[in-house]
C-alpha cells in the first residue's frame, strides 16, 4: 500500500486528514471485490473512508509494484497502474490553468484541491463527493443546467462501488432535498422557507454541549446550496448516506472510539415519501410514534385498510368542491410536493392566483427577502390535484402553513357556511320524514285492511248463526275461474262480472262485485244474509260468498241457460 502521508515539504500535508491508495474491499467477503483505489480518510483512529476517487474504476490485483498518483504540469492529478500505462482516474483541470508551478493539497477540512500559484482553486474533491458530506462541502443545484452534486451510498459495507441509494437536491424546483432509491423517491425535506439563511441560525445538539451546527441555505443568482460548519473544537462531524439507505448525521466520539449517530432520516416509517398516501399526512407531533391522518373534510380511501395500518392508498374528499369554496389556514405544515411555484407574488396575490383556479388544491407562500440575493424575493406554491407526501412538523422552524381549500367553507371569512350545512341537512330530514310518512301510512292501511277482515269473518255471526254456506277462500275462487278468465266469463251488468268455475267438480257461477260499486260491507252482509234466507226451489241456491280486501264475491250453484219457463216448470 502507497500512501501519501503529511511531511515537512510535501504540499499533501495536514494534520487531520490522510490520503492513500488503499482497498477499502479489505472486509468484503467477495475476494473478487479487494482492488485498490485512491482513498480520503478522516485523522480519526479508525481512519474512516470521507472520500474515494475512483470508485466505479478499482485497480487490478496482481501487480508487483503499487500504483502511482501523479500531479502532471498539465493541472491534473492522475492515477495509473505500476507501470503508468493505464490511466485509471483523473481530473479534468483545463489546458489554460496548465502550469508547473501547479500543487495539489490535502486540507484539514478533508478536502483534496490542486491550486495555481496565486492561490486559485483549480479543482477540489468537494465538487466530487461520494457517501460523505463533510463540513464546508457545498450541496448545490445550479439554475441554469439544473445539474448539481450528490451523495452516492456505497454498494455495500466492504465496497465503495456505486450503490443504489442517492442524496441531493431536487433538480425541479431547487428549493428542496431528496433521498432516492435509484430513480424513485424515500424521503423529502421541506421545501427551504428561508429560515435556514447564512449560517445565521445555530443549532445544539442536546446529547452534547461540545458540537454546535451551523446549517445554511444560500441563494444566488447562479445556484443555490446547502452546507453546515461546526464550532471550533468540536468533535469530527459529517453526514453519511449508508449503502442500507439511511442519511445519518454522525460525530467521532473519541472516548469510545465510535461514531455517534445524532440525527437519522428518515426517521421513522411514517416519513418515507408519500407513506400515508395522496391526501393523507404523517402527523410528526403523535408521540412516541408518528402515525398518518386524514386532512379535516377527508376521510381513508378504505377504512379497514386504514385501521389495519395499511395507508398507501390514502385519503378521500367526504365533499366535492365547489369555485366558492375558501381555504382553511393549517400552520407548522410539511407541504406537500409537485408543487407550481408561482414567482413575484404577495401572500394576497397567490392567494388570490390559487381561488381563481377551481382544480386549485392549496397554497403555501414565504417571503425570502432577508435571505436572496438578486433573485425574486417570494416563494408561492400552489398545488393542483391529490396532496402527496404532507406531513404535520408542530413548533419546527422549517414548517409551513398551508391553505387547504376544504367544502363548505366561506372564501371570506374562511369559516364554515350555514348555507351548505342547511343543504346537507334538510335533504337528509325531508327524507326520513317522507321515508316516516310512508311507513305511517301503510301501517294504518294494513291496520285498516285487517280490521275490515277481522269484520268480514264475523259476518255469519251477527243474527244468522243458522246459516248454511260456508266462506271460500279467494284463492280456490281465482283457480276455479282461470284467475278470473274473460273466456270464464258468462255475464255482466252495473254490478260487477259473472264467471263460470269449478270447485269440487261441482260448477259454481260466481258473481265479482265491482270494484267501484258504492255497496259497503254492511250492505255486502245484509245482500248475503238475504239471498242465504231465500232459499227456494225456482231460485239459484248461494253456495258460499269471499270478502278480502276490496273483493266481494258470491258464489251460486250454476244452471245452464235455458227458457225460463223451462227452467220454471221443468220442461226440457
Amino acid at each position: 500500500m502507497t500512501g501519501l502521508s503529511p511531511a515537512s515539504r510535501s504540499p499533501l500535508a495536514q494534520p487531520s486528514s490522510r490520503m492513500a491508495v488503499t482497498s477499502p474491499w479489505a472486509s468484503s467477503p467477495h475476494p473478487a471485490r479487494r482492488r485498490p483505489t485512491c482513498t480520503l480518510a478522516s485523522g480519526t483512529a479508525a481512519s474512516s473512508v470521507v472520500w474515494v476517487a475512483n470508485r466505479g474504476t478499482p485497480l487490478t490485483n496482481g501487480t508487483s509494484s503499487a500504483p502511482t498518483l501523479t500531479l502532471t504540469n498539465a493541472s491534473n492529478l492522475v492515477l495509473s497502474d505500476s507501470d503508468g500505462r493505464r490511466v485509471v482516474w483523473m481530473t479534468n483541470v483545463g489546458a489554460a490553468s496548465s502550469s508547473s508551478s501547479t500543487e495539489a493539497v490535502l486540507l484539514n477540512t478533508g478536502n483534496l484541491i490542486i491550486r495555481s500559484p496565486n492561490g486559485t482553486t483549480l479543482w477540489q474533491s468537494f465538487d466530487h463527493p461520494t457517501d460523505t458530506f463533510l463540513p464546508g462541502m457545498k450541496m448545490q443545484i445550479r439554475y441554469r443546467t439544473r445539474a448539481g452534486e450528490r451523495l452516492v451510498s456505497w454498494k455495500d459495507a466492504g465496497d465503495p462501488s456505486p450503490g443504489g441509494f442517492s442524496y441531493g437536491c431536487d433538480p425541479a424546483t431547487s428549493i428542496q432535498m431528496f433521498l432516492w432509491d435509484g430513480s424513485r423517491p424515500v424521503y423529502r425535506s421541506t421545501p427551504w422557507t428561508g429560515f435556514r439563511v447564512k449560517s445565521e441560525d445555530e443549532y445544539l445538539l442536546t446529547n452534547t454541549s461540545a458540537i454546535i451546527i451551523n446549517l445554511a441555505f444560500v441563494n444566488n443568482d447562479e445556484e443555490s446550496y446547502t452546507m453546515f460548519t461546526v464550532s471550533d473544537g468540536a468533535w469530527h462531524t459529517r453526514f453519511v448516506l449508508t449503502y442500507s439507505g439511511k442519511l445519518q448525521f454522525q460525530s467521532w466520539n473519541s472516548s469510545s472510539s465510535t461514531w455517534v449517530v445524532f440525527g437519522q432520516w428518515p426517521p421513522h416509517e411514517c416519513n418515507r415519501y408519500g407513506y400515508c398516501g395522496p391526501n393523507g399526512y404523517c402527523d410528526e407531533t403523535v408521540l412516541p410514534i408518528p402515525t398518518c391522518k386524514c386532512f379535516d373534510g377527508f376521510k381513508p380511501m378504505s377504512t379497514e385498510e386504514w385501521d389495519n395500518g395499511e395507508f398507501w392508498k390514502g385519503c378521500q374528499r367526504k365533499e366535492a368542491l365547489r369555485c366558492s369554496d375558501g381555504f382553511m389556514p393549517l400552520s407548522g405544515m410539511k407541504p406537500p410536493d409537485r408543487f407550481v411555484i408561482v414567482g413575484n407574488t404577495s401572500l394576497r396575490e397567490c392567494a388570490a392566483a390559487c381561488g381563481r383556479n377551481c382544480s386549485c388544491m392549496a397554497y403555501a407562500y414565504a417571503n425570502l427577502s432577508s435571505s436572496i440575493e438578486n433573485r425574486d424575493l417570494t416563494r408561492c406554491l400552489v398545488w393542483v390535484g391529490e396532496l402527496v407526501d404532507t406531513g404535520r412538523l408542530g413548533a419546527s422552524t422549517a414548517s409551513d402553513t398551508l391553505y387547504l381549500r376544504l367544502a363548505g367553507l366561506d372564501a371570506a371569512t374562511g369559516k364554515r357556511t350555514r348555507s351548505n350545512a342547511m343543504k346537507v341537512v334538510l335533504p337528509v330530514l325531508g327524507g326520513a320524514a317522507l321515508i316516516l310518512m310512508c311507513i305511517s301510512i301503510a301501517w294504518l292501511k294494513f291496520k285498516g285492511k285487517d280490521r275490515n277482515q277481522e269484520k268480514h269473518k264475523k259476518l255469519p255471526s251477527d243474527g244468522s248463526s243458522d246459516l248454511d254456506f260456508p266462506f271460500i277462500r279467494f284463492e280456490e275462487i281465482a283457480l276455479a275461474t282461470h284467475n278470473f278468465s274473460e273466456t270464464c266469463m258468462i255475464g255482466h251488468g252495473g254490478f260487477g262480472k259473472v264467471y263460470k268455475g269449478t270447485v269440487g267438480g261441482q260448477e259454481i257461477a260466481v258473481k265479482r262485485l265491482s270494484r267501484d260499486s258504492q255497496q259497503g260491507t254492511n250492505e255486502f252482509r245484509n245482500e248475503v244474509i238475504l239471498i242465504a234466507k231465500l232459499q227456494h226451489k225456482n231460485l239459484v241456491r248461494l253456495l258460499g260468498c269471499c270478502d278480502k280486501g276490496d273483493e266481494k264475491l258470491l258464489i251460486y250453484e250454476y244452471l245452464p241457460n235455458k227458457s225460463l219457463d223451462a227452467t220454471l216448470f221443468g220442461i226440457f
